[in-house]
């Protein structure tokens, strides 16, 4: 009989334990919009490497600043859009300088979306997902405004030209600021698209915080989708003197990247069918895997489908599906160093792409696979054939984890390129306000701030400077552009990686949930 009684009492101990760590997950996920479950303690070393990288955010900001943490900053381009009657000034200015280029911000935007919907539950966790948040809320409230009626968009404020020309704080420039604009007349379905894209996310991220937010995103996302996909046409084609900043290789990519998003904003069947029928068997160049970029979404659109494969069931789709599937595999496949497709890696173990700006790829890569790791994990397909090799998701998240290691370190220059992480970081990261003393007023001409081999007076504290070269060498110089200027879109990709690795985390199965 005391056996027994033992025996209830344990079982009914066990049972409270029970309901309690069921009531933790409930309200983990209620906090968290629904996002995934956090089954393990954070990682410091990333929580710390997150908290200083959203600060670059602050740094990157336009207009009245609210809440300013960023001691050398202050109020700038107040009056964006006024010739419009629009208030554009808001938003981030793209690098170090000072135009803000819809393109890349809306991609900025996407991916901090894409980041919390996934690892909203591990940021909160960190205390640093309202960070996160209101770094979305800035760009987001700037792109609403941005989009006055359902076919015209502001896509840029400011002469790139003129900029460039000069050297000064953003508090203190006085240059005219012209607004550019597509309309029916003159298309750039690439920037609509992926500004499209940027709000269909967004609008899954404030869904369970602010509805009638979320809703006017929405509303803006379609309109912005129907105006790119009926008036079709690369706005570096309509106005090929912006050719040489941010220049769209085709629109096609960003069409399904922001049908992709739309499917999971609104499940509307038909953004799903337009990204698997005839689009993508035109545009998606399914087969070939390839790198993730502001310019080439197409490897982001794979693994944002391969999330359909993965968790929707019952999902009608005919082969297009499938076909995304396949392609995301061959991705993860040229990523993984021990791969028979395996991509080029310097000495130091970075995935190497491109010259220019050279941890875009790398950090972007290792991004997407840790996601679809986190899909495998999940969805409870834990093997990756790649040709005649099986490889695991613990291997997709070592290949994450190694790049992230880089940039924070562990390479051969023993440098972080996060800049305010660690003891050796960048100290002259090419960027106006943080080269010239917050007490000076320098006019345009300021170019001694830019000439000067002293280090910058001001931390730009989390900038991700461009990267190492081939042979893992960093030279920091003002004005080497090539490797030393940072960029929103870089940070919103450094975040979601260091986001991913916060802890072992599964997702959610529905980002609309």
């Amino acid at each position: 009989m005391a056996r027994c009684v033992r025996c209830c009492c344990c079982l009914l101990i066990l049972l409270l334990v029970a309901l309690g760590v069921t009531a933790v997950v409930v309200f983990l996920r209620n906090r968290n919009g629904g996002g995934p479950v956090i089954p393990g303690a954070i990682d410091r070393k990333y929580a710390e490497a997150l908290a200083v990288a959203l600060q670059f955010f602050q740094v990157q900001k336009s207009g009245k600043l609210v809440n300013n943490k960023i001691p050398w900053r202050g109020d700038s381009a107040v009056d964006d859009g006024q010739e419009a009657g629009l208030d554009l000034s808001k938003g981030m200015y793209d690098a170090g300088d000072h135009i803000k280029f819809g393109f890349p911000m809306a991609f900025t935007a996407t991916m901090l979306s894409w980041s919390v919907l996934e690892y909203g539950g591990a940021m909160q966790a960190a205390k640093q997902r309202d960070s996160a948040l209101d770094a979305l809320r800035w760009i987001m409230d700037y792109l609403l405004n941005a989009h006055p009626s359902a076919d015209v968009l502001y896509i840029q404020v400011g002469d790139p030209e003129a900029d460039h020309k000069c050297w000064e704080r953003p508090e203190t420039m006085s240059e005219k600021r012209p607004l550019t604009k597509i309309t029916t007349k003159s298309p750039g379905s690439d920037v609509a698209a992926e500004t499209a894209a940027a709000m269909a996310a967004a609008s899954l991220v404030y869904k369970p915080i602010n509805k009638s937010y979320s809703s006017s995103l929405l509303d803006h996302a379609e309109q912005l989708f129907a105006f790119a996909d009926q008036y079709r046409g690369a706005y570096t084609r309509t106005f090929p003197e912006l050719s040489k900043y941010y220049n769209s290789t085709t629109y096609q990519d960003e069409l399904l990247w922001a049908s992709g998003w739309l499917y999971h904003a609104t499940g509307n069947q038909s953004y799903l069918d337009y990204a698997t029928g005839k689009n993508g068997e035109e545009f998606a160049d399914l087969g070939n895997p390839r790198y993730f970029s502001w310019d080439d979404k197409r490897p982001g659109t794979q693994v944002l489908l391969s999330r359909v494969s993965f968790f929707g069931s019952g999902v009608a789709s005919d082969n297009g599906l499938e076909s995304y599937k396949q392609t995301a595999d061959a991705v993860m496949c040229i990523l993984l160093p021990d791969s028979e497709t395996a991509a080029f890696r310097t000495e130091g173990g970075l995935l190497y792409v491109a010259e220019w700006n050279s941890l875009q790829h790398p950090v972007a890569s290792a991004f997407l696979a840790a996601v679809y790791s986190d899909y495998m994990l999940t969805s409870g397909k834990t093997e990756l054939s790649c040709g005649g090799q099986s490889f695991a998701p613990a291997d997709l998240r070592k290949f994450a984890q190694s790049q992230a290691d880089y940039v924070l370190g562990e390479n051969p220059m023993k440098l972080s390129y996060l800049v305010g992480y660690g003891d050796s970081y960048p100290q002259r990261v090419h960027h106006r306000g943080a080269s010239i003393p917050a007490d000076v007023d320098t006019g345009c001409g300021g170019q001694e701030w830019l000439n000067t081999a002293e280090p910058n007076p001001n931390v730009a504290t989390g900038a991700l400077v461009g990267g190492p070269f081939k042979n893992d060498s960093f030279v920091d110089e003002r004005q080497n552009v090539m490797q030393n200027e940072a960029t929103t879109y870089n940070s919103a990709l450094v975040v979601g990686l260091l986001s991913s690795l916060l802890t072992t985390s599964s997702v959610a199965q529905s980002l609309s949930s």
